[in-house]
């Protein structure tokens, strides 16, 4: 077994991180392991089925991971909002919806992991300038309500979650179809 499985269930500090901030990435790591069990072997056709041709796709899903945790790193570590051109790239994925569906087709696996790992790498870098109080910094989030670092990356990862629900409930669907 590899370190990351054996502490699998293991919400703990780490290494080169203050302590909630490790605390947060052992959440952050435990669900993309286990998003990255749920797309394992799925091919770009698999990758890109839509159950009755309506609904979100599975790398649809995962290029929505990207663009999520993307659009966060420059919210938080950066402390701003994304440009114009910023948002104009992850904005197809931010959305999903048709549009999506038209551009985000035909990929391999590799490149929407590709896509999450470099993020990820990123994240990681970013987090070890950061420490625990960085994560109560609180600041608008949307028209009406006010949200710490920890709450966005909490939401961050939480997104996924829900995703990879919809990832689980399409790929179950696709084994019945070729049952």
């Amino acid at each position: 077994m590899n370190s990351t499985e054996d502490k699998r269930f293991i919400c703990d500090s780490k290494s080169g991180f203050s302590p909630n901030v490790g605390r947060l990435i052992s959440m952050m790591e435990y669900t993309r392991m286990t998003t990255l069990e749920a797309v394992e072997g799925l091919t770009a056709d698999e990758l890109d089925y839509r159950i009755e041709g309506k609904g979100n796709s599975i790398g649809c899903l995962l290029y929505h991971m990207y663009c999520v945790e993307e659009i966060y790193q420059i919210l938080t570590f950066e402390d701003r909002d994304p440009t114009e051109d910023e948002l104009q790239n992850l904005d197809i994925g931010l959305d999903l919806g048709e549009k999506a569906h038209e551009k985000i087709r035909g990929n391999e696996l590799e490149f929407y992991v590709e896509r999450l790992q470099s993020t990820r790498e990123r994240t990681l870098d970013e987090f070890k300038k950061v420490d625990d109080e960085w994560l109560d910094i609180i600041s608008p989030f949307g028209p009406k309500h006010q949200a710490n670092h920890y709450f966005r990356w909490f939401h961050v990862f939480e997104d996924e979650l829900n995703h990879r629900g919809q990832i689980r409930l399409i790929r179950n669907y696709i084994k019945r179809m070729e049952a």
